[in-house]
């Protein structure tokens, strides 16, 4: 595949000097931010306008799980806009409406009815508001290992620094750990016992907030920005049984996780577990158009049977937004992408990474499933130092710096977090593809490697 468009370094420049005159980043500090002027995308690439190509392992944000310019996606949104732009939320429109039913089958268990939302963290805010209304309590528990959204309750949620700047400690929210074993909080030695004790932690945790004021808990079902770390087997269950016996509902954050990135519709599908409200986003319309929501269990639905939800959003359920759903959703269907992103992972990926982890002593860990992977940079396998110090910024940050640098120089646009990256493409990504991209990561650990003790 070749750029779509001639190089155009002109054009190029322009467009970053608009964006450097007139665009406010975020999380970045604004004279420091250094974007690249995107010319094009397509499918796994995505190129500049000197005509440099690269293998996406971003996919966006963890969001074209379907690849960039989809042509029945793209299509879809070109015939709505023709039909019907837009339209107020209160209303009924056969977009919205067919979003909706095509969720709705493939969330888990009774999860039916669908409040739909502009993106990720406005789902999850409505999603702590509900439990809050339904239960009538205030507290809410989160991991530290998270990250939640960076609205008001979203970022409070959130368990990673990005939180520290806009918490205030008002939000009404308890943090604890979450299962790591590689890191693990628990001196444990294997993952039964940090199942075990991390459940105890949480029962402890709950015993003294007093479980009769906690409303829910949240958890991303698979943490994504924090790490990658699928939970051992048995935490989710013992998570819904600790919620069950002190009437705390259970809240699954799938927005980065859901829709095939694991290899199931849902990473909730992977243990059987079915919470009383999933939050989503970015897969649902592989980032298109900008759409999110919140799946509802019948008991909290019934809640507001005959009681207003104070609740609501100029754009719920946009048209345009939910025909781009129901276009991503039918190409999953059609081009078996589910299926797709669970033989990458234990065909393609997860074997690739594992054979670097023994090649180079920078990686530590490999962890993941389905298009949805972590490689843990250490500086010393033994002690499993990291290979940046926790948060890191600066000159300290520099290793993780020069190996993202050597990424990029072989054509490989990187997911870059904390001692951390993450290996997270299109859910369609070909066997050459990820080939390719494995060939560059291959490469660029060797710059890793030389930080390595």
């Amino acid at each position: 595949m070749t750029p779509l468009v001639a190089p155009d370094p002109q054009a190029g420049a322009a467009v970053k000097a608009a964006d450097r005159a007139h665009v406010f980043h975020s999380w970045s500090a604004q004279a420091l931010v250094d974007p690249l002027a995107v010319a094009g995308a397509d499918g796994a690439y995505f190129w500049d306008y000197d005509g440099n190509r690269y293998l996406d392992f971003t996919s966006g944000l963890v969001f074209t799980n379907i690849g960039y310019q989809h042509p029945k996606v793209v299509a879809a949104i070109q015939e709505q806009a023709g039909k019907l732009a837009t339209f107020a939320p209160a209303f009924a429109v056969d977009a919205r409406s067919e979003a909706a039913r095509l969720i709705a089958e493939r969330t888990p268990g009774d999860l039916d009815k669908i409040f739909f939302t502009g993106g990720g963290a406005e789902a999850v805010e409505n999603a702590v508001r509900m439990a809050r209304l339904h239960t009538g309590r205030p507290k809410v528990l989160s991991a530290y290992r998270s990250y939640h959204g960076a609205t008001s309750t979203a970022i409070n949620l959130t368990g990673d620094p990005r939180r520290w700047a806009s918490d205030t400690a008002t939000a009404g929210v308890v943090h604890f750990w979450g299962p790591f074993l590689y890191r693990s909080a628990f001196y444990a030695e294997n993952e039964a016992q940090e199942c075990e004790r991390a459940l105890a932690h949480l029962e402890d945790t709950l015993a003294f907030e007093g479980p009769q004021s906690v409303a829910a808990i949240v958890l991303e079902t698979v943490p994504g920005t924090a790490g990658i770390m699928p939970p051992p087997p048995g935490y989710l269950a013992g998570v819904r049984e600790l919620c069950d016996r002190h009437g705390i509902l259970l809240v699954l954050d799938e927005v980065m996780a859901g829709f095939g990135r694991t290899g199931a519709w849902f990473a909730a599908d992977h243990y059987g577990v079915v919470p009383d409200l999933l939050t989503f986003a970015k897969g649902v319309t592989s980032g298109y158009v900008p759409l999110g929501g919140v799946a509802i269990s019948a008991k909290v639905a019934a809640t507001f049977d005959r009681r207003p939800y104070p609740g609501g959003l100029t754009y719920s359920g946009h048209p345009l937004a939910c025909a781009a759903a129901v276009a991503t959703l039918e190409v999953m269907a059609e081009e078996r992408i589910v299926e797709r992103a669970a033989e990458l992972g234990e065909r393609i990926l997860g074997p690739g990474l594992r054979a670097l982890a023994e090649r180079h002593p920078s990686v530590g860990e490999v962890r993941g499933l389905g298009a949805f992977w972590a490689l843990e940079l250490v500086r010393d396998r033994t002690t499993r130092e990291p290979l940046v110090p926790y948060n890191a910024s600066g000159e300290a940050n520099a290793p993780m710096a020069a190996f993202g640098a050597a990424c990029k120089q072989r054509g490989l646009w990187p997911f870059l977090a904390m001692n951390r990256t993450h290996v997270v493409p299109a859910c369609t990504l070909t066997e050459a593809e990820a080939k390719e991209g494995l060939a560059a990561l291959d490469a660029a650990l060797a710059v890793a490697d030389e930080h390595t003790v």
